[in-house]
């Protein structure tokens, strides 16, 4: 007899499943950035930028994609002022620093996707995308933003985000380009996309 496929559920992260999202986040990062980004680069971002951001776990912001009882991605919004980088990022924003986002004139942050390598291009980034998309429209936004991989570009881009012109960023002493996005949402098609993919 043969097992039907695991079940792809999308839940909230909470702090014990920090360790495991740690791990699969420079996991996906080392090996789905190989044609994008030289080696160097991809460890000062693994050292420096990538990795968990606390604060959307405690906001209840960060979402992990399940397939079964395995974690196959992890991805969040925020409306909070840092863009983009984990604890370990240096130029964030933590805390309540320079208040909370507006939803009536600033874009909620898209932040944080990895999936893992085995997991790739099967619909994990699209669920976790379409559950941040809805939750950030439910709380009033109707802007989103985000700072983009060189390998993440082509999938916010075929999701309605638009590239602004790319960004050099320093880590480590290492100059890492990403890609600024942004895209404004319809509340109505976006809340039926959002049931169309989950």
């Amino acid at each position: 007899m043969i097992a039907s496929p695991p079940t792809l559920t999308v839940r909230a992260a909470v702090p014990a499943d920090v360790p495991a999202l740690e791990r699969l986040i420079v996991t996906s990062a080392r090996r789905l950035s190989r044609d994008h980004y030289d080696a160097a680069q991809t460890e000062a971002a693994v050292a420096h930028v990538f990795g968990v951001d606390s604060e959307l776990v405690d906001d209840g912001t960060y979402l992990v994609a399940m397939l079964g009882d395995a974690i196959a991605g992890c991805g969040g919004w925020s409306r909070r002022r840092t863009l983009f980088g984990g604890d370990r990022f240096a130029d964030r924003v933590d805390g309540d620093s320079g208040g909370l986002l507006d939803p009536a004139i600033d874009a909620a942050r898209i932040r944080a996707f990895f999936v893992a390598p085995d997991h790739a291009r099967r619909g994990i980034g699209r669920a976790l995308l379409a559950g941040c998309e809805a939750a950030a429209l439910a709380a009033g936004f109707r802007r989103l933003t985000l700072m983009a991989t060189l390998p993440g570009e082509p999938f916010y881009r075929t999701a309605g985000y638009i590239a602004d012109p790319v960004a050099a960023v320093t880590a480590g002493g290492i100059t890492i380009p990403f890609v600024p996005m942004h895209k404004t949402c319809d509340p109505i098609t976006a809340s039926a996309d959002h049931h169309q993919r989950i």
